[in-house]
């Protein structure tokens, strides 16, 4: 890759994270995608691209057998650069326009029943202050059904407890304000007044100060939580895989089986498109059709 490569990935990088308001996770995607793609081009000039030369790329990639996410995600990244490229006049055209991302075949989301909750709620160890702090996070992800990231960027300012509320940022810094049962609430209050200060003594309580933290006082982190649901369901017989996103599918899936409607269940998410959130009706009729084959007498 060559020095002028270089510059221009990392004016891209920039461009995506300042400027669009990419994510984080975002950010670091797209740009290890177009520094794999720079690697592969080596010396040849960036702006010689043309959409013969990224289809051949296309056809380099298929050896690592990506998932069609990854794939998509790959030449949304490459659309991406070249269009921040044709925007700065570095180069004449976008050479990937015209390339199609392969068709994704949608799958239901895993999702837990209201005694599969239950369970899990049951088997989280509170004896401890991590575990009852686990609990209260547990808690918190089926109650507002927020991400795992916005819950770890939770700092004492985001609390309206008196009003159940919390606001958080999520997908390109967006804010929103998810709602917080009086369950969750309880635990969430139990865990700030007593909990909180056994875990890290002296920890601070300001106002930027985070909400979750570790034993060191620091942030919690997302990979921390995903550890501690995977220790409770190491002691749990459940046929399903269990991931901090299923406790924000569950929470969907039971709003709108409770006759919520699809643009608040979407608007409590902070979905952009209603697109994203009409597969979880997709879902409540699955559970409505197998409920009617077993409850209805001449159903088969």
């Amino acid at each position: 890759m060559n020095e002028l490569s270089k510059k221009y990935l990392q004016e891209f990088k920039l461009y995506i994270e300042v400027e669009k308001n990419f994510s984080k996770y975002t950010v670091r995607a797209y740009s290890s995608d177009i520094l794999s793609f720079l690697i592969w081009l080596n010396e040849r000039d960036i702006k010689e691209v043309n959409y013969n030369v990224i289809r051949e790329y296309l056809l380099y990639i298929q050896q690592f057998n990506y998932s069609k996410t990854t794939t998509a995600r790959k030449i949304a990244s490459l659309r991406t650069f070249y269009r921040f490229l044709y925007r700065e006049r570095i180069v004449e055209a976008n050479p990937a326009v015209g390339v199609h991302a392969p068709k994704r075949g949608k799958t239901l989301p895993e999702f837990l029943t209201e005694a599969e909750i239950e369970q899990v709620m049951n088997n989280v160890k509170i004896n401890t202050p991590a575990g009852y702090r686990n609990r209260a996070i547990l808690e918190l992800l089926y109650a507002t059904g927020m991400r795992i990231s916005e819950l770890s960027n939770l700092n004492f300012e985001n609390l309206n407890l008196d009003e159940n509320e919390i606001k958080v940022f999520g997908k390109g810094a967006k804010e929103r304000i998810v709602l917080v049962s009086e369950r969750a609430k309880k635990f969430l209050e139990t865990y700030i007044k007593t909990v909180r200060g056994l875990i890290a003594k002296g920890s601070e309580m300001t106002v930027n100060s985070p909400v979750f933290i570790n034993k060191t006082g620091y942030r919690l982190q997302p990979q921390s939580v995903r550890i501690a649901i995977n220790d409770v369901m190491n002691n749990i017989e459940l046929p399903k895989h269990v991931t901090p996103h299923v406790f924000r599918h569950s929470f969907a899936t039971k709003m709108l089986e409770n006759g919520a409607d699809l643009r608040v269940v979407q608007e409590l998410l902070g979905h952009s498109s209603i697109s994203n959130t009409q597969i979880y009706t997709h879902v409540s009729a699955e559970r409505l059709k197998h409920s009617y084959e077993l409850a209805h007498p001449r159903a088969n």
